[in-house]
């Protein structure tokens, strides 16, 4: 994505409208709603004032950044909504934990909520939030993020809820602290918040994505713009994602059940306008991740599958489709280190259970252009 607008160098209450819409079109369906979020982080800064943002190549090599956000199913979340306080009583569990002082904090992930509760918590710790996050989207689980890529542990991580419970965990893997802490989660009402990844400023340097807030904000902004001056905000959506329209339709059908902590299920849209006659099933796990026309895979994960309403061009997440709706599915390239082998084998469609293997976005598009069936945005 080609951003039009200057990097954040802070964030208050004028930047979190353009955040939330943005990153809730990144987040591909999941992390959360980001309306309450936005709230969240709104009391924070109004309480503790802007929270300043540095530079993901601005972080000293003896800093100790953590990555903090809301675990569980988004379908949850929306009745058993998160507090503030949650999120610093996490970061207070974790730091007799680790060798010296937390000094940034980062996002998990740039989708819904959390890309606001990290703004949230660095207000009320006042500590900066860095200008990065661990997937350039949302995925579902805790050892989907970038810096494992780089050997990074989760551990040592708190997951806290509500009622004060909190539990600190040290796992032998990233794919053991996900099972136990999503464990600990389901009983703790399939909502909770972490605090985890622990790294020094060279590891976010090398681990994380940078400039992903700023990116939500730029694509927060465009969007707002396009809708004024009554454009396409999809195309728009498309244009600055560097993405493709895969699909326009009503929703005919949707199954969603929370299931291990997880949102998980299917919709089905029949095509209108130009896809008039054709058929669109999406799949998803907290976030979609796979996209079917007329049973042949338009997009998958890794890469990007965002649902917009057609008409208002608003980000619709996964717990917020309804059957009627109308509303366009693009596709967009994913970060390129999710598309090596060692990415792949993290967060590609075979550990999603599914036995296909992953194609870019852009070629299978490609392919449908060159059958004259889609044409590019």
């Amino acid at each position: 994505m080609t951003s039009i607008h200057a990097p954040l160098t802070r964030v208050d209450l004028g930047h979190l409208p353009a955040i939330a819409r943005g990153s809730a079109l990144l987040g591909t369906g999941g992390g959360g709603d980001p309306y309450i979020g936005r709230l969240l982080a709104a009391r924070a800064i109004e309480e503790h004032g802007p929270v300043p943002v540095t530079a993901l190549s601005d972080v000293p090599d003896d800093a100790l950044v953590v990555v903090v956000g809301g675990i569980g199913a988004p379908t949850v979340m929306v009745e058993k909504i998160p507090a503030v306080t949650e999120v610093t009583r996490a970061i207070d569990r974790l730091r007799p934990a680790l060798p010296r002082p937390i000094t940034h904090i980062a996002c998990t992930e740039i989708g819904g909520v959390n890309s606001m509760l990290p703004i949230a918590a660095a207000a009320r710790a006042g500590l900066p939030l860095v200008d990065a996050d661990g997937m350039g989207r949302a995925f579902p689980e805790l050892q989907m993020l970038t810096p494992a890529l780089r050997g990074v542990t989760a551990c040592p991580l708190t997951v806290v809820d509500d009622k004060g419970n909190a539990m600190l965990l040290d796992a032998v893997d990233n794919l053991t602290a996900e099972r136990l802490a999503r464990a600990v989660t389901v009983e703790m009402g399939c909502s909770a918040t972490y605090t985890m990844y622990p790294m020094r400023g060279a590891q976010a340097r090398e681990g994380l994505i940078p400039a992903t807030l700023s990116q939500a904000h730029d694509l927060g902004l465009r969007m707002a713009a396009a809708r004024g001056e009554h454009r396409d905000i999809v195309a728009e959506a498309c244009a600055a994602l560097a993405g493709w329209e895969l699909f326009r339709g009503k929703v005919t059908a949707i199954e969603r059940a929370t299931v291990g902590g997880f949102a998980r299920g299917r919709a089905s849209l029949d095509g209108t306008g130009g896809h008039q006659g054709r058929r669109l099933d999406l799949e998803f796990q907290n976030e979609y991740v796979v996209a079917r026309v007329d049973d042949r895979v338009a997009a998958s994960v890794p890469d990007l599958v965002c649902v917009l309403d057609a008409e208002t061009g608003t980000p619709v997440t996964t717990e917020g489709m309804r059957f009627g709706a109308r509303v366009a599915v693009i596709g967009a390239p994913a970060d390129p280190r999710w598309r090596t082998p060692e990415g792949l084998r993290l967060v590609g469609p075979t550990s999603f259970g599914y036995d296909f293997p992953f194609r870019p976005v852009e070629e299978l598009a490609a392919e449908e252009l060159a059958a004259e069936k889609l044409a590019p945005r």
